[in-house]
C-alpha cells in the first residue's frame, strides 16, 4: 500500500485495516446548501424560492457575485421572509471569491448579516481569528452560526497540514469548520474523508474538481455537516459540483448514513455513464441501504488499494480499466480469464476482490434479440451461428464480444488500430484480423454482422464514425456498445443503409442486470431500472425539477404569469418587489429558463 495515503482515521483504508474513531452524532443528518449566483438582488431572490422548491435545507448567498451589491440597502430584503435558512457569503477574491470593495467593507457585510440574523455567516480562516474575537467581544446575543473556510484551489496537502489548519481554525471560536481542497487524483478524497471522520465538531469537507465529484456525493456517509448542489447545471459555484437535484432524486442523500454501501462505476471517462441513475434506482426499489456513484480514475490499482474497505463493495469497471481489473483481482471468474476482462469486482468479506465479465452475456444477448425481433435469425438456437461476426476494438469489450460469438459458432474477424492486438485476440477465438483502415473495404460477403466495441462516437464526439457509410450496406445488423448517445453516427448511418440496429443500451441493461445481482445477491428490479432510463417519471404539478433541459422562449405576458402562478411565489409578489405575477413570471425565463435551460414540472 502507498504509506503516503495510509489514513488511518479513515475506519482503516487498506486491505485488512480497522480502526473506531470518535465519529459526530450519527442522528444529524448532513444539509443540502444550494449555492446561488445570481447577479442581482430580485435574481437571487427568486433563486432563492427555487432553492425551497429543489428540496435544499439551506442557501448559500454569494453576495460577492451582485453586481454593485449595497449591503445596507439588499441585505434586509435578501433576509427578510426568506424560504429557508441561509449563509451569507461575500467572498474575497484572495480565496477565490469575487467581491471587488475593501476588506473593511467586506467584513462590514458579515457584521451586518451576523447584526440581522443571518443563520450563517462564512468568515475565511485568514481573517477569522480577529473577526470572530470583535463579534464575540460586542456581547450581543445572536443566534447567526460562523462557519470558518478555508479553500486549497490547487491541491489537496499533507494529512499532517490539513489536521494542523483545522485546529488553527477550530481556535478562532467559530462554530462550523469548512475545509475544501482540491483532488488532483480520486485517492486525494481519502483524505478528506479521513478529517470528516474524526471531526471533533460540526465539519463540512469536500474536494473540488472532477476528480474531488465522490467527496460531494458520499459526505453525509462520513459525517459531513452540509454539502453543495447547484440549482442546476451552468450555476454552479465551485468546479466538480452536482445538482441538488441529482444528490436527492438520484443519489439519496437524505437517506444515507455511516452504514450506507458503496458501489460505482471505475473508469476515464466516466460521467456520462447512466449506471449511477440505474443502479440507485434498483437499491431505492428495494430498499436497500446502498449507492453507486461515478468514480474518476486516473490509477486503476492505487484506487482500488486505496479504497479496499468492507463499505466500498463492489465496482463496475469501464473503458480502459477491464484488462487491469483482471490482473488485479485475486479471483476471476472463469469466462472472464477466457475473455482477458473484467467487469465486476466485489470485495469478499476476507478484502479480496472477486472478478466477473456480465459484458460478453449482456452484448451477445442484444444481438441474438436484435436478430430474432427482425426475421434475420436462422436458426432457434443460435442466430449466430455461421454468420460472419466483425468486430472493431481489441480491449475488453471487444474480447467479450469475440469471445461471445465464438461460443454462439459465428466466424470472427477482429477490427483494430492496433494491428497485433487484433491479430492476438483473433487467434485467442480462431478468427481472422484485420487492421480498422481496411475495415471500410472489407466485404467478403453480404449479411454480416458488425459489433463497434470501442468509444468512437461517445459524447462529445457523436459526430464520429469508425466505418464509412457506405461500407455498411454489407451488414445485416449493426451494434453499437456506446449508449450516449444512444443513436449513434454509426447506428443512423446503419439505419440509412438498410441495416438493422441494436443500440449499446440493451447491453447496458444486460450486463448491468448481471452487476446488480453480484452486489445484492439479489434479482434486479428490471421494470424499474429501465423505467427510470427510458421513461423518465412523469412530472408532478407544482414542483420544480432542476435541471431538464428546456428549449423555451417564453416573455410573454401570459406565459410569465402562468409559471409565477403555477410555482406559487406569492411572498415576492407581496412584498411589492414585481408589480404583477406576469412580470415575475417573465423575469424568471429571461434570468433563468434562457441561461440555464431550467423546466418546470406541469
Amino acid at each position: 500500500m502507498n504509506e503516503l495515503l495510509d489514513l488511518k482515521g479513515f475506519s482503516g483504508i487498506g486491505r485488512g485495516r480497522e480502526k473506531k474513531v470518535a465519529l459526530m452524532d450519527p442522528s444529524k443528518q448532513c444539509l443540502i446548501c444550494v449555492p446561488l449566483t445570481a447577479k442581482t438582488v430580485k435574481k437571487m431572490l427568486f433563486q432563492l424560492e427555487l432553492a425551497k422548491e429543489s428540496g435544499a435545507d439551506v442557501a448559500e448567498l454569494r453576495v460577492d457575485l451582485i453586481s454593485g451589491f449595497d449591503a445596507a440597502a439588499d441585505l434586509p430584503v435578501l433576509l427578510k421572509d426568506k424560504p429557508l435558512p441561509v449563509i451569507v457569503t461575500p467572498r474575497a477574491k484572495w480565496e477565490g471569491g469575487e467581491y471587488k470593495g475593501s476588506e473593511e467593507s467586506r467584513q462590514d457585510i458579515l457584521r451586518m448579516a451576523y447584526d440581522l440574523g443571518a443563520d450563517y455567516i462564512d468568515v475565511e480562516l485568514k481573517v477569522a481569528g480577529g473577526f470572530i474575537q470583535e463579534l464575540r467581544s460586542r456581547g450581543k446575543d445572536s443566534t447567526t452560526k460562523i462557519i470558518v473556510s478555508n479553500h486549497n484551489w490547487d491541491f489537496t496537502p499533507s494529512d499532517e497540514e490539513i489536521h494542523a489548519t483545522i485546529e488553527q481554525m477550530w481556535a478562532t471560536g467559530g462554530d462550523i469548520v469548512k475545509y475544501v481542497t482540491t483532488a488532483q487524483d480520486i485517492t486525494d478524497v481519502a483524505q478528506v474523508f479521513h478529517f470528516l471522520s474524526e471531526s471533533k465538531g460540526p465539519t463540512i469537507g469536500l474536494a473540488m474538481g472532477p476528480a474531488g465529484m465522490i467527496s460531494r456525493l458520499l459526505a453525509p456517509k462520513f459525517g459531513g455537516y452540509l454539502t453543495f448542489g447547484a440549482l442546476c447545471k451552468g450555476q454552479e459555484s465551485a468546479p466538480g459540483q452536482p445538482t441538488v437535484q441529482d444528490l436527492i432524486e438520484v443519489y439519496r442523500v437524505k437517506s444515507m448514513d455511516r452504514d450506507t454501501m458503496v458501489y460505482g462505476v471505475i473508469g476515464k471517462p466516466v460521467y456520462h455513464s447512466k449506471g449511477p441513475v440505474l443502479h440507485n434506482k434498483g437499491f431505492e426499489e428495494l430498499n436497500l441501504n446502498k449507492v453507486y456513484v461515478p468514480l474518476l480514475v486516473d490509477d486503476f490499482n492505487k484506487f482500488m488499494n486505496v479504497f479496499n474497505r468492507p463499505d466500498f463493495h463492489g465496482f463496475s469497471v469501464t473503458i480502459p480499466y477491464k484488462e487491469d481489473a483482471l490482473k488485479l483481482c485475486d479471483r476471476v471468474e472463469n469466462a472472464a480469464k477466457i475473455i482477458g476482462a473484467v467487469n465486476t469486482v466485489v470485495r469478499e468479506t476476507t478484502g479480496e476482490y472477486q472478478g466477473y465479465n456480465t459484458d460478453c452475456e449482456g452484448a451477445l444477448s442484444a444481438i441474438e434479440k436484435g436478430l430474432r425481433h427482425s426475421g434475420l435469425a436462422n436458426n432457434d438456437e443460435t442466430p449466430l451461428k455461421g454468420k460472419l461476426f466483425v468486430v472493431i476494438g481489441a480491449g475488453g469489450a471487444g474480447k467479450a464480444l469475440a469471445y461471445g460469438a465464438k461460443e454462439r459458432h459465428a466466424r470472427v474477424v477482429v477490427a483494430n488500430r492496433n494491428y497485433e492486438r487484433a491479430k492476438a485476440l483473433a487467434e485467442s477465438v480462431g478468427g481472422k484480423a484485420i487492421e480498422l483502415d481496411q475495415l471500410s473495404d472489407f466485404r467478403p460477403e453480404t449479411g454480416m454482422i458488425l459489433a463497434n466495441s470501442t468509444s468512437i462516437g461517445m459524447e462529445p464526439e457523436v459526430t464520429r464514425s469508425p466505418i464509412h457509410k457506405d461500407a455498411l450496406s454489407a451488414y445485416a445488423l449493426v451494434f453499437d456498445a456506446v449508449y450516449t448517445p444512444k443513436q449513434t453516427q454509426l447506428l443512423k448511418d446503419a439505419a440509412e443503409m438498410g441495416a438493422v440496429t441494436v443500440s449499446g443500451e440493451e447491453m447496458f441493461y444486460g450486463q448491468a442486470f448481471a452487476q446488480f445481482r453480484y452486489f445484492t445477491d439479489l434479482p434486479a428490479p428490471e421494470s424499474a431500472m429501465r423505467d427510470v432510463i427510458s421513461k423518465p417519471a412523469a412530472a408532478k404539478k407544482g414542483k420544480l425539477r432542476a435541471p431538464v433541459s428546456a428549449q423555451c422562449s417564453i416573455g410573454t405576458y401570459s406565459r410569465g404569469r402562468m409559471i409565477s402562478t403555477r410555482l406559487g411565489f406569492d411572498k415576492l409578489l407581496q412584498r411589492g418587489l414585481y408589480p404583477n405575477s406576469a412580470q415575475f413570471g417573465m423575469l424568471m425565463d429571461k434570468s433563468q429558463v434562457q441561461l440555464v435551460n431550467l423546466a418546470f414540472r406541469c
